[in-house]
């Protein structure tokens, strides 16, 4: 059948994320799955919270998260992402529902985070997919 989908987009890195939101979307109908519902938010922290609101509804069958944290001068990218990431994992196994991983970095410089950005929106989508299918 067909997936069902949403979208959590992290706005920080904008001029990455909203590539990566293309490319999700345009792997998406290539994958003749549907994107029902987005939600765009203000960093990659705030992603489960929205990830969470979207797992409650019926209608959606798997969730896709996508953001980009890039290295700074500080460690703040690796306690973002090793805060987001068990969590989303967590939010997946209680609902029950795939989600398909997104987020750019951590330890990543602007460079190589742009390079990465069609894959990873690409590869979550398509995981978000795969796993939703799973009986």
């Amino acid at each position: 059948k067909m997936a069902n989908l949403a979208l959590v987009v992290s706005d920080f890195n904008h001029e990455i994320t909203s590539k990566m939101e293309q490319n999700a979307e345009n792997a998406a109908k290539q994958l003749n799955a549907k994107i029902i519902k987005k939600i765009h938010v203000p960093g990659a922290f705030e992603i489960p919270f929205a990830a969470n609101k979207l797992l409650k509804n019926k209608k959606i069958d798997a969730v896709v998260v996508l953001g980009a944290v890039i290295q700074g001068e500080t460690h703040h990218d690796v306690v973002i992402v090793n805060a987001v990431a068990p969590k989303l994992i967590e939010l997946s196994l209680k609902y029950n529902k795939p989600i398909g991983f997104g987020i750019i970095g951590p330890r990543v410089t602007w460079q190589q985070a742009e390079k990465r950005a069609e894959e990873y929106a690409k590869r979550a989508v398509e995981a978000a997919v795969k796993m939703s299918n799973i009986n």
